[in-house]
């Protein structure tokens, strides 16, 4: 099966600012990929040049398609949810379904009324009295219903609190994943959706700093706790990040001898939080 998305060369410059730095990646079907970077890293550039929303530089084709020059092709097998959602505020939630499914001819109206029949929303309920989590819902419940081979979340659960930020992850493996679907997903709480990502990619500056499945994450990357008197011993290893907690030493390494680690002390397979934060620090590239 052919990759959803392949970039060869990415580049993107907003007049002296490089947004996209020769940014190179493939994106296989059937994968949930967490893009994470800090903010302007190049992150929503990158969404907004795979949904044919921003010219570039390099070559980019999703889902066989070329974004820049086939853009309405595209958008009939892509579903993209933003932090601030475009729904009006004047539409109710009946309106919302009638217009999706006359304008979208990939539309389940079925399926979207059963998963609206376990939400709180009412077909006569107005977007402007809902709550923040009730419109994420109500957009939920439209996007998922479409049978889209690709879909992409900017920040979808900001603002959201943790009770509808583990709904909306929960629905998303329930309802709409499976081996021929894909999606992308970009967040600052990258402890929220660590265990449902197949694929990791941090961006920096514009470039791609890390490419890598969950699986090689995990066997490439360790942490090992030591005490005072072993630090030293760590630290001669090079590793790529130190911290300290509560009098301890904590070394990530990429590539280490595990042995020769579980034999200064505690190893333990890295958090993605914590090996974004040193990658972040410049000590990873």
């Amino acid at each position: 099966m052919s990759a959803v998305i392949t970039a060869s060369g990415l580049t993107k410059r907003y007049k002296s600012a490089l947004a996209l730095d020769n940014a190179s990646f493939q994106i296989e079907p059937g994968r949930i990929v967490g893009l994470i970077g800090p903010n302007g890293a190049g992150k929503t550039t990158a969404l907004k040049a795979i949904l044919g929303l921003t010219d570039f530089t390099g070559e980019l084709s999703v889902l066989g398609y070329d974004p820049r020059k086939q853009r309405d092709k595209l958008m009939g097998e892509v579903c993209f949810i933003a932090d601030v959602a475009v729904l009006p505020r004047w539409i109710k939630v009946r309106q919302a379904v009638d217009f999706v499914a006359n304008v979208h001819p990939r539309f389940d109206r079925a399926k979207c009324e059963a998963f609206l029949a376990r939400t709180k929303l009412q077909p006569e309920q107005r977007v402007r009295q809902m709550s923040k989590g009730m419109i994420v819902q109500l957009h939920l419940a439209l996007v998922m219903a479409i049978d889209a081979r690709l879909l992409i979340l900017d920040e979808p659960t900001l603002g959201l609190d943790i009770l509808y930020r583990k709904q909306f992850y929960q629905n998303l493996l329930e309802d709409y994943f499976d081996e021929n679907k894909t999606i992308i997903v970009t967040t600052h709480q990258v402890e929220e959706v660590e265990h449902i990502l197949t694929d990791l990619m941090f961006i920096r500056d514009g470039r791609i700093v890390l490419d890598a499945d969950m699986d090689a994450v995990g066997e490439r990357f360790i942490e090992v706790m030591v005490g005072a008197d072993r630090a030293a011993a760590a630290r001669a290893l090079k590793p790529l990040d130190e911290r300290q907690v509560f009098g301890k030493s904590i070394f990530l390494f990429d590539g280490a001898d595990r042995a020769q680690l579980q034999a200064l002390g505690e190893t333990r397979r890295p958090s993605v939080s914590d090996l974004f934060v040193a990658t972040m620090k410049g000590t990873y590239a």
